[in-house]
């Protein structure tokens, strides 16, 4: 007999928890839909040959690959062994569970694109997989709340997630927060200006970091990634930027002023700025950062990251503009832009803060009626039968048991009401309501009942 045990990475959620993770999803449903987004869900399980090529040579190996059905190995001789794991792996495995939720989304834009109405928004709240080694605050398997629009080149969308981010934690009692807003193009001027064009990918993955390790350690990785001295002594504007917005953006013009692509960058953010402000958004919690970077490949504009501030935990959201993700399956040129939110960080933040609504109620049932055996069952099932058509979540003990037993299980179960429905109390057709918070108990005919719980 094997112990029970779970797979590393992956997590049970318990009712007490799953309440509170019901919360998060729904406030963040709530704003998507009121955006005008669309719900969708793609499979667990998607091709290889979607997946694989989209995440860059890391994602590829954090993949769950699931091997085919029968005899997988049956067609491996000698040459395919010797060949390798990538070949090998070819002969083996068709198939792998989703690394987020955006590949799989443009494979669905692309395979249904004439029934489409463009720009399609969707929002997609699902379950995601990597073969990471599992830490603290990362999992095998984690939920995604993505919410994108593809088919416009409009700012306004970046504007818009912008006044949807601060609408879900706002909702959500998250009040202290940073949108950081960077651009691609910004960070592509930069190489130009500083001599090294080309190397974007490179300077994004070690500017990426300055908030962690600091300008030294940076510029030492700059060093090992190919970029001269001279690179890095003209890279100095970036470390040294003014803090206010006018002259922030002022200071970017005037460095970037002989790179094309940089200045569109810079007037893509300023553009984002005034929309902002048109849409009447109080105190906007925005922010240029020129170090973020974002890792994936595939952002091509403006980049997002919300941080929660005062907590041990940083970044709550991401994402970006992305000009051909669709081009890959043979649908080039379809411009769009999104942003993910990180449930399982999202939900540490508000442990940590104690913000949870106090009525959330690890039960959803708000009444139960107790069950005193074969005298007493017909008006017990009666009465929770009544509660229950007037939408009253109800349930009835399903045992005959002495009443402290069943008051014990319904203050386990965080019911809050329990009717008792006693030989004597049906005969003088009266119910009995106890509140199993304050002990209250109060005596009430059947209309009175379903007025008192219907609150």
């Amino acid at each position: 007999m094997s112990k029970p045990s779970l797979a590393r990475g992956t997590r049970d959620f318990g009712p007490e928890i799953m309440v509170k993770r019901t919360f998060i999803f729904d406030q963040i449903k709530k704003v998507y839909q009121k955006y005008g987004f669309l719900p969708l869900e793609t499979p667990a399980i998607e091709n290889l040959s979607v997946l694989m090529g989209k995440y860059g040579e890391e994602g590829d190996q954090l993949l769950f690959k699931i091997l085919n059905s029968g005899d997988f190995a049956n067609d491996l001789g000698p040459a395919e062994l010797e060949s390798g794991s990538k070949e090998i792996l070819r002969k083996i495995s068709e198939k792998g569970l989703k690394y987020d939720l955006t590949v799989p989304f443009a494979r669905y834009v692309v395979m249904n694109r004439h029934q489409l109405a463009m720009p399609f928004k969707r929002f997609q709240i699902q379950p995601v997989w990597r073969a990471d080694r599992p830490q603290k605050g990362r999992y095998r398997e984690f939920y995604q709340c993505d919410a994108d629009v593809v088919g416009t080149e409009s700012l306004i969308c970046e504007a818009e997630i912008v006044t949807m981010l601060h609408e879900i934690f706002e909702n959500l009692g998250i009040t202290e927060f940073v949108i950081k807003i960077n651009n691609r193009k910004i960070l592509s001027g930069i190489t130009e200006t500083i001599g090294a064009k080309g190397k974007e990918v490179d300077l994004c993955v070690a500017i990426d970091k300055l908030d962690k390790i600091g300008k030294e350690k940076v510029e030492e990785e700059l060093l090992q990634r190919g970029f001269s001295d001279e690179n890095i002594e003209k890279l100095q504007t970036l470390f040294n930027l003014p803090t206010t917005q006018i002259e922030m953006f002022a200071t970017l013009k005037n460095w970037l002023k002989d790179s094309e692509i940089g200045l569109l960058g810079v007037d893509e953010l300023e553009e984002i700025w005034i929309l902002v402000d048109k849409m009447q958004l109080n105190s906007p919690k925005i922010a240029f950062d020129p170090s973020l970077a974002r890792g994936l490949s595939y952002y091509t504009g403006a980049i997002f990251e919300v941080k929660a501030l005062n907590v041990s935990i940083g970044s709550i959201s991401g994402g970006g503009r992305y000009d051909n993700l669709t081009g890959t399956f043979g649908m080039p040129g379809l411009s769009g832009v999104g942003i993910s939110l990180g449930v399982d960080r999202i939900y540490d933040v508000m442990e940590e803060l104690g913000i949870f609504p106090e009525a959330l109620q690890l039960s959803s049932t708000r009444v139960m009626v107790t069950n005193f055996g074969e005298d007493t069952l017909a008006r017990s099932l009666e009465t929770v039968a009544i509660l229950r058509q007037k939408g009253i979540n109800s349930e009835i003990y399903p045992e005959n048991s002495k009443i402290k037993k069943q008051f014990e299980y319904a203050d386990k179960k965080n019911i809050p009401f329990v009717v008792i429905l006693g030989s004597e109390e049906i005969e003088k057709g009266i119910y009995l309501i106890k509140n199993m918070k304050t002990g209250e108990q109060n005596t009430l005919t059947l209309n009175q009942l379903t007025e008192y719980l219907d609150v």
